[in-house]
Formats: C-alpha cells, sequence, structure tokens
C-alpha cells in the first residue's frame, strides 16, 4: 500500500461508535477497556528483556554482576537504563493503585540531557492503546472523559453487576456530561461511546501547556476558561459556555506534558494538586468539578528546581512530585551511540568519518561531566565508567563503586551538553572545504574553539582545554602513529616475516642452550649473541620477562607447524610478537616518513609504497583528503611522542 493509500484509509476508517450498554458488557470480558493511563502505557511500552550482566565482561563491572531490565520501546535512549527503570516503576506503581497515582511524574536535568526526548517517546507510547469516551448528539465529551464517569454515585452497584473494580470510576462526571444527563432526563442510554485512540497531532487525551509570560498566565492555561463567543446563547455558568481548552481538560484519560514547570507561578500549578490528589479541579467559571484520570508528566533544569525547593511555601507541591534524575550519559561507548544516531537521520549519513572521531568527541563530553578524582586519573574513572579493567595499566584506579561513592548522586548533572556536542561535530563535518568529512585532527582544532567561544569561568576553561590538549591530543598521537604504522608495515609483509622467523629460531635455540650456525654466512652465535640479537627486538616493546615470552612464543610456533603440516604461522597471526615486531620496526620513526610524506618521492619503489600505504589507509576507513591532514598532524607532533 502506497503512503497515498495509507492516509485516505486511517482518515476514512469510521468511527468504531457502541451504546453505554454494549460498552459496559465489554467491560466485563476485556478490563483494557476501563484500563487506567498508566496500564496502558505500561502495555504500550511491553516486557523488558532480562541482561545477565555476569555473561559479558564489560556490563558485569559496570552492573556489578546484576540481572537488568532493557525495554525495546527505549532501545535508543543510549546509557539511560536507570532512569527508564525509575519511570518504569512509576507507571507500574500507579497502575497498582500505590500513591504514585497520585504525584506528577518529574524529568529533572540538565540542558541537553533528553528530557524532551523521553517525554516525546512517552507521549507517543499513549498513542498506542485505545481509550473510550462518552459522546452525545453528536458531540465527544469536551474532556474526553470516560463513560463510567456517569456511575460515579454507584460504585458498588458497578462492580457488583459488571465487575469494575470501584477504583476505575472516576471521582466525577463532568459538567458537560451532567448537563446532557439531565436533558436525557437521566437515560444514559441516549449517550454514545467511542473508541477511539489518543493522539498528540489531534490533541485527544495527549497535550502539551508551557509557562507563558509571567505578567498575564493564569491558571486557564489549565483548566480552560469560558468562551465569551457563547455568552449570547448561554450563562456564564452553563457547561456549555466553557471552553474546554486548558492542558488537563484535552489531557483526560492520556497524558499531560508542562514544560520548564517551574518557570510558572505556583498559583498556575495548584489546579494540578487538585488533579493529582483528587482527580478533578475547578473551572475558572462557577461550574462543576471538572474529572481528570491521567498523568501529569513536568520537566525542568536543575536551577529550576532548586529555586522551587528552597522555598517554604511550595512544600505540600513538592511531596506530590515523583522526582527522576536525568542525568548527561558517562559512559563512552553509550555516548558514541547518541552521536550515531544523529549522523544516520541526518544527510551526513553518507559521509566519511574517520577513525575515532566519535569516541573523542564522547571521551570529551564525559569528561566535562565527571567529578575530578582524588588520588586518581580522571581518564582511567573514564575508561573505570566504560566498563574497562585497568588491573595491569593503571595500578592506581579505583573500582567503578568508589568512584560513584566519592562523586555522590549529582554527578553527571553538569558539563558539556549532547547538544552542544551535536553543534561541534556539525562544524567538524563541513570544516574543510574540499569535502564534508570528520577527522579527529579537525575535531581538536573546533573543540578549542567552541570552548573559549563559551566565556566560561577560568577553572572551567582551563580544565577543558587541559582535556582537549593534554589527553585526547595525546591520546589521538598515540592512536594515529599506530594506524600510520600498521598501514606502513601491511605493506611490508616479507620484512615483517622474516624477522619473526629469525626471533623463533634464536629464541628455540637459546631455550635449548645450543649455539646457531647462520645457514648463509656459517657464522656461529653461541647463547650469548643469541640473547642480545632477541633483546634488540624485545626492548622496544618493554617485554618485562624475556624468558617466559621467548617460550610462550616458540610454543605457539611449534603448536600451528604441527597442525598445519610444518607451515611457518604468519608473523602477524599471533597479537603479542606482532606488537614486538612491529615496535622493532619503528623503533626510529624516521624510517617511514620518506613513504607516508607526501611529498615527491625520490624513486618508484618509494611511490610504490606510498601508494600501497594511501590503500591501507583508506581500507582503515580515511579518505585521501583525510590521511594527507593526519600524515601532516602527525609528523609536526612526532616529536612530542619519543
Amino acid at each position: 500500500m502506497s503512503v497515498l493509500d495509507k492516509i485516505k484509509t486511517n482518515y476514512s476508517t469510521s468511527i468504531n461508535e457502541m451504546s453505554v450498554s454494549e460498552y459496559l458488557d465489554i467491560c466485563k470480558k476485556d478490563s483494557s477497556a476501563f484500563s487506567k493511563p498508566a496500564e496502558r502505557i505500561l502495555k504500550a511500552i511491553g516486557e523488558p528483556e532480562f541482561i545477565d550482566t555476569k555473561e559479558d565482561p564489560k556490563l558485569s563491572r559496570i552492573f556489578s554482576n546484576k540481572t537488568i531490565k532493557v525495554y525495546p520501546a527505549f532501545k535508543e535512549f543510549y546509557g539511560m537504563e536507570t532512569t527508564i527503570e525509575q519511570i518504569v516503576s512509576y507507571f507500574r506503581h500507579s497502575a497498582q493503585g500505590l500513591e504514585e497515582k497520585k504525584q506528577i511524574l518529574y524529568l529533572m536535568g540538565p540542558v541537553g540531557g533528553g528530557k524532551s526526548s523521553l517525554a516525546e517517546k512517552l507521549k507517543d507510547l499513549m498513542q498506542h492503546m485505545p481509550i473510550y469516551v462518552l459522546k452525545a448528539q453528536n458531540y465527544l465529551s469536551p474532556v474526553y472523559e470516560s463513560p463510567l464517569g456517569l456511575f460515579a454515585d454507584y460504585r458498588a452497584e458497578i462492580e457488583e453487576e459488571y465487575g469494575i473494580p470501584g477504583r476505575y470510576i472516576p471521582a466525577c462526571m463532568s459538567p458537560w456530561a451532567s448537563k446532557r444527563l439531565k436533558e436525557f432526563n437521566g437515560d444514559v442510554n441516549k449517550f454514545k461511546v467511542v473508541k477511539l485512540y489518543p493522539s498528540i497531532q489531534n490533541q485527544i487525551a495527549v497535550a502539551k501547556t508551557e509557562p507563558g509570560d509571567e505578567n498575564n498566565q493564569d491558571i486557564s492555561t489549565l483548566v480552560g476558561k469560558v468562551d465569551i463567543r457563547k455568552l449570547a446563547d448561554f450563562q456564564q455558568s452553563d457547561p456549555d459556555a466553557y471552553s474546554y481548552t486548558g492542558g488537563l481538560c484535552l489531557a483526560n484519560q492520556g497524558i499531560l506534558e508542562f514544560v520548564e514547570m517551574f518557570k510558572a507561578p505556583i498559583k498556575v500549578l495548584n489546579p494540578m494538586l487538585t488533579a493529582t490528589q483528587e482527580n478533578n479541579y475547578k473551572g475558572t467559571e462557577p461550574i462543576g468539578a471538572i474529572p481528570y484520570d491521567g498523568i501529569i508528566l513536568a520537566h525542568s533544569n536543575e536551577s529550576e528546581w532548586a529555586k522551587f525547593t528552597n522555598d517554604k511555601k511550595n512544600e505540600a507541591f513538592l511531596d506530590r512530585i515523583y522526582k527522576v534524575q536525568v542525568p548527561y550519559c558517562l559512559r563512552v561507548s553509550e555516548e558514541v551511540k547518541i552521536y550515531e544516531k544523529l549522523i544516520r537521520e541526518s544527510s551526513l549519513r553518507e559521509a566519511i568519518c574517520a577513525p575515532k572521531t566519535l569516541l573523542m568527541l564522547s571521551e570529551f563530553s564525559v569528561l566535562t561531566r565527571m567529578k575530578e578524582p582524588e588520588n586518581s586519573n580522571v581518564y582511567s574513572k573514564l575508561r573505570v565508567y566504560n566498563g574497562e579493567t585497568l588491573k595491569e595499566t593503571d595500578p592506581n584506579a579505583k573500582s567503578l563503586q568508589e568512584y560513584k561513592d566519592e562523586a555522590g548522586i549529582n554527578e553527571g548533572m553538569t558539563g558539556i551538553s549532547t547538544r552542544f556536542a551535536f553543534k561541534v561535530l556539525s562544524k567538524v563535518f563541513n570544516y574543510d572545504n574540499e569535502e564534508i568529512a570528520a577527522n579527529p585532527v579537525h575535531l581538536l582544532y573546533v573543540l578549542e574553539q567552541e570552548v573559549v567561544k563559551m566565556q566560561l569561568d577560568k577553572d572551567t576553561e582551563d580544565r577543558y582545554l587541559y582535556y582537549i590538549k593534554s589527553i585526547l591530543a595525546s591520546k589521538y598521537a598515540e592512536f594515529i602513529a599506530d594506524e600510520i604504522q600498521k598501514a606502513y608495515i601491511e605493506s611490508y609483509q616479507t620484512y615483517g616475516q622474516n624477522l619473526f622467523e629469525k626471533y623463533v629460531i634464536y629464541a628455540d635455540y637459546w631455550m635449548q642452550r645450543n649455539d646457531y650456525r647462520d645457514p648463509d654466512s656459517g657464522e656461529i652465535l653461541d647463547r650469548r649473541v643469541l640473547n642480545e640479537e632477541l633483546e634488540k627486538i624485545e626492548k622496544p616493546a618493554g617485554i618485562a620477562n624475556p624468558k617466559d615470552f621467548r617460550s610462550e612464543v616458540t610454543n605457539f610456533t611449534l603448536r600451528y607447524k604441527a597442525n598445519n603440516g610444518g607451515k611457518m604461522p604468519r608473523w602477524d597471526s599471533y597479537e603479542k610478537i606482532k606488537t614486538v615486531i612491529e615496535k622493532k620496526i619503528f623503533t626510529n620513526t624516521e624510517d617511514l616518513l620518506p613513504i607516508i610524506s607526501f611529498n615527491v618521492k625520490s624513486s618508484q619503489d618509494d611511490e610504490k609504497k606510498h601508494k600501497d600505504f594511501l590503500k591501507r589507509m583508506k581500507d582503515r576507513g580515511y579518505t585521501q583528503r583525510q590521511i594527507r591532514i593526519l600524515v601532516d598532524w602527525f609528523m609536526r607532533v612526532r616529536k612530542t611522542m619519543s
């Protein structure tokens, strides 16, 4: 079906309409016909997937071997497992009829931390399950009320006859329904019931409210107000003269999002207290109470929350809030996924992003969000938070729990926002006039410029610049040196293989305490000379225990030859010796500079080696332009690496 046909089908579907009696009969068989908003959203979220983190070394370190819940509905909210579980717990407890059903769900976090995205997702989920709405004289209830509101005074009878628990009956019927019922002389069968789906677009059981101008905003944004156009036909106190356009009116049986809630005066927020506690609220005119049976979702940043909580007059309101902190992501690997999602959803999805670019941006973002640890390295802390083990590389690194205990519960509530990182990424992709692509060198330049433009306090600016220049730049210098060397060495397989085979022979003879006769020169190498030759290869790699290492390599080679018909393994097939040989080859960095540079080559052989190097780099994910930029940068900083 084409998209045009789908639109036509969706809008031409006949309304699912029934009598009140038919609706009550459905309720007998299907409890979802009268389910609360929290129950419906739980069903839309679906069952979680259970992940036993003991099965994954990285996850086991992050989650202490616990079994965690992952909800497919929130699969693109990376690194927010704890926050999402708290939100789901709110809905679960509310659905069970516990205290949460009377509380406002409040998301508190820094700017660009994902509060609005979570709110949009929850509103979208609310659209997945249908609601049943009262209808009379071809008009839907203006507050999308449940048909069960007609029986607010007959809870016991409804429960006995139809098996609908009393807690599912609304607190009252709306003034609109009350007037219709009087007109029908109490005949509820003159009402109709319509099954429909909540809609963000049409503001059916889903609404959004924002603080207005401080000078003129009033409670009408929540509860509606009189429609002056109707006063010619109705009295001011008549329900039909009222305009049910407030957020609470439109969001009944669904969800109301209140953006930056605490920027509104407390008098504007008061109707929400009545709505959550008593499931009804008063309008601005002398009409009856209006029912509200929905979720109120609010969010704002930490400064607004702190300002509100510091005012003792707001204690009653604070007691009715279920607060969920939404901090920035503190796991580098999850932050990378956020950026990858951004790129996927933009025209940059086809642009080349050089290796390490997103990782470096993620590392910078996470570093700014962390509290600097005492007696430990902040970069080590970053790696521990990402689930890495540093037993062999940093003996001073603490455990993840020690870092968290030291940092406190508010870690991740400050620092660089994801939104800032997105803007940096946009500038990096468009930094070069010759191509739309991103690489770490341009990222370092742009990050430094943007941090200075932020005009932060001196201590914060110095700290951010330290992360860029001293941590990220030095780490990338090591990485790009390794990348270039690997691309260079792969075009010298013969040299690497010869070095490997010579090492294995020398090590084998040394282990056997035998002299070795060179078959080409006839020279005899005793055990002392063999040791010297082996050390020439081992020392650049810093091998701490040569005897064990030599034994390990020779045993590996013997096993390989036994299983492969006497064939010698490739020099790069065993990671440990591969690393050692690479270090040996590049003890003197100057050897590769004539090949990797873009200067005119002195011979055809060097030109061939250069082209070979370029091909290897392109295979690793770089464009020709990026290779030139990165090689030039590497050649400038290589002296600082020695």
